[in-house]
Parts: C-alpha cells; sequence; structure tokens
C-alpha cells in the first residue's frame, strides 16, 4: 500500500486510540463565592493595583474619575445596518427583541480598551491607582469571580438549543438598571467584554470587542430603558475568554464582576447570525 494512503487512513473517521465517542465535556462558566457589597457603606470602586476593592473613602492622591456620559454622536466598531425589530418575548427576567440584520455576517471591531474607546460605549476605564463613585437604585450588590471557558459564547438562550455547544455565536447583548464592574484579574490573559451602541432611529448599531488588560477595569452605570433615547448603550461578557483563543493550554479567564443578582430586569437585543471576533492586532 502506497505511504501516502496509510497516513490518509490514520486520519479516518474512527480511531481505535480514542477510549469513548466523545471529546471532553468543555467549560461554559464556573461562579465562584460572591462578595457581599453595599454601596450606602463602601460606595467607591477602588482599582488597588489591579484587585477590585470597594471603599468608604478613597485614599488620599487616589483620582477619582467622572463616569463617561452617553454621547449619541461618539461612533466606534463595526456598523452594521438593522432593519428593524422582529420579535419580543417578555418574561419575569426582563425582555428580549429580536433584531434584524442586514446581510449575513456580523463582524466585532477588537478594540483594546483605552478611556476613548470605553467612552463611546458609555463605559469607563478604570486603570490602577484610579477610582470611581457606584451608583445603583438598589444598594445590595454582590462581586462574584467568574471563570469563563473559552467556548461560552457557543451557547444561545433564544433558539431552543439548550445548552448545546453551537458552531456559531450569535449576537447576545444587554442593558439594565444596576451597574457593573467588569475587572481584568486572569495573570494570564486579559479579559474581552463585547458592546454595542444601537440608534433604533437610524437602524445602526456599532459593535467590538472591548480588550481590557490585566490589572484594568470598566465600570459600566446604571443603564435603564429610557424611551425616545436617540441610543441604546449594550454590553456582553459571555466571550470573555476570546483573548484564550489559539492557546491549546488555556481554556478559560478568571474575572470579577460586580452586579446585582436579585430583583433584576434586564433587556436583551439579539440576533441569530454568526458573528465574526477577530483578535487584537
Amino acid at each position: 500500500m502506497p505511504a501516502g494512503l496509510v497516513a490518509e487512513n490514520r486520519g479516518a473517521a474512527y480511531c481505535p486510540d480514542m477510549p469513548h465517542p466523545y471529546f471532553d465535556a468543555p467549560q461554559f462558566i464556573i461562579e465562584g463565592t460572591p462578595e457581599s457589597v453595599d454601596i450606602t457603606l463602601t460606595p467607591f470602586y477602588y482599582n488597588n493595583g489591579g484587585v477590585p476593592t470597594y471603599v468608604a473613602t478613597v485614599p488620599a492622591n487616589v483620582e477619582v474619575l467622572a463616569p463617561a456620559p452617553t454621547d449619541p454622536d461618539l461612533a466606534r466598531g463595526y456598523s452594521h445596518g438593522v432593519t428593524g425589530t422582529v420579535g419580543v418575548q417578555t418574561s419575569s427576567y426582563g425582555m428580549e427583541t429580536q433584531l434584524g440584520f442586514t446581510g449575513d455576517k456580523v463582524a466585532y471591531e477588537p478594540l483594546l480598551a483605552t478611556r476613548e474607546n470605553a467612552k463611546a460605549f458609555g463605559i469607563t476605564l478604570v486603570e490602577p491607582g484610579q477610582a470611581i463613585q457606584v451608583t445603583c437604585p438598589h444598594p445590595q450588590l454582590d462581586q462574584i469571580p467568574y471563570d469563563y471557558g473559552v467556548f461560552a459564547g457557543h451557547w444561545s438562550p433564544y433558539q431552543g438549543t439548550g445548552y448545546a455547544l453551537l458552531s456559531v455565536v450569535c449576537t447576545d447583548l444587554e442593558h439594565h438598571d444596576f451597574p457593573h464592574v467588569f475587572a481584568s484579574t486572569d495573570p494570564l490573559a486579559p479579559l474581552v467584554i463585547s458592546v454595542g451602541r444601537y440608534w433604533p432611529a437610524t437602524g445602526e448599531i456599532r459593535l467590538a470587542d472591548l480588550w481590557i488588560p490585566t490589572g484594568h477595569a470598566l465600570y459600566i452605570p446604571p443603564k435603564p430603558l429610557l424611551l425616545g433615547a436617540p441610543c441604546i448603550d449594550l454590553h456582553n461578557n459571555r466571550n470573555s475568554a476570546r483573548a484564550c483563543w489559539g492557546n491549546i493550554h488555556k481554556s478559560g479567564v478568571a474575572t470579577h464582576t460586580l452586579l446585582q443578582t436579585s430583583g433584576t430586569y434586564t433587556y436583551w437585543y439579539w440576533n441569530p447570525l454568526d458573528t465574526d471576533h477577530s483578535p487584537l492586532r
């Protein structure tokens, strides 16, 4: 038998060395133990050398940042046309709005999480040695450590696929009336947060992945539903481990997130088309 044919047969569908017909189960999201944060007692998020800390008063000589305003004239990220609302579904958890997009492919622009790039989505970058005051209608929040797997974004809560591992990543973005602090705390990989800015009147949405260096954080203030607002700022963190793609020895990224865990109502905007998330160059 020719040597080339032998090599080809080694790549056949059945491999006799495999002990079972399935790969190991991929990691989705591992949630750690919550740490309670009462912003009436500790209203400031202080980036203490990369360690997310909540304090009553800011240490001397620490810069206190003003939250980035929502400026509808700022536009960064890849632009996509929105044809309109395909459908709306509500539950006790919130409202799901399916948007129609033009074209057959959706791309997110990879952007370093600089102050200006974050500002274009109504977000504030908090670097080590800086602080910002956290506001929320509900004072009881939680800081939770997470470990996001590289495949966490390959799941759809909208299309009846359960917890199947999908070959595509759909657009799934949200806003709500409580804040977030997304702290990049993995020592080996940056944190990636998918963001969007949607202008309903003009039918445009800008999409990006913000790559947050280790030790930095993003502060997203409460984003309640404001009828008639010129733009809507959106975010999602299931693609947090995007920076781990291509590294066969690292399948997840560690992070800390501030959020409200009960009594919330969230607004989701989604689209089923496959999305492209390129690495940061």
